[in-house]
């Protein structure tokens, strides 16, 4: 049936997104692949919030579960109520996909939280940042990359490319989410038979 088969291809396809996501954010969290960083504080907030663990990787990963349960329910009675709990679960996994892309695309533009020398003497902060009246922010000024963060080492490249990636997976998680809270309602609706209708010649 064509929901049920829509549900496993939905499933294969948020894996490995969500296995890039979790991997990706654990990456975030040790810059130069040293955990002190983290345990002194100096990683970058979005980082910390681990949208990519708990947000595009966890839950959706509940919810693949879920969904490759899902298909094999037959049944008129039983696909419908299963569908109704595939459409809250999608519109979870939407959710949560969708921040974690938001929060994502935040620590992407934002820039890295690094050591880096002001008048005062060297301090931890988010030099990078846009600044309003300013210039429009590090993605657009390359040289800015090297020249401004001092420790952790490569951390502005670190973060654009593991940021960059976390934004493309988990946004694909969301468009593919998105598309199966619209094929989970089409199944509530039309049942699980639907793409097996088919006129027949009329007899007389």
């Amino acid at each position: 049936m064509c929901v049920s088969r829509c549900l496993q291809c939905v499933a294969v396809s948020l894996v490995p997104l969500a296995i890039v996501c979790m991997l990706s954010n654990i990456l975030l969290l040790l810059p130069e692949l040293k955990i002190h960083f983290l345990l002194e504080g100096h990683v970058t907030r979005e980082a910390t919030w681990a949208t990519g663990l708990w947000g595009s990787g966890f839950l959706v990963l509940l919810g693949v579960r879920a969904f490759m349960r899902s298909s094999n329910i037959r049944g008129c009675c039983a696909f419908r109520s299963q569908m109704l709990s595939q459409v809250f679960l999608s519109a979870v996994c939407l959710l949560a996909a969708g921040f974690c892309c938001l929060v994502s695309a935040t620590g992407l533009s934002q820039g890295p939280l690094c050591l880096y020398n002001t008048t005062s003497g060297y301090t931890w902060g988010v030099p990078l940042q846009p600044q309003p009246d300013s210039y429009p922010g590090y993605l657009y000024n390359r040289t800015l990359w090297s020249g401004v963060c001092l420790e952790p080492r490569g951390v502005v490249q670190w973060n654009v490319v593991l940021f960059g990636v976390m934004v493309g997976a988990s946004g694909l998680q969301t468009v593919l989410c998105g598309a199966n809270v619209f094929n989970s309602l089409l199944g509530l609706i039309l049942g699980p038979g639907f793409c097996h209708n088919k006129v027949g010649p009329v007899s007389v």
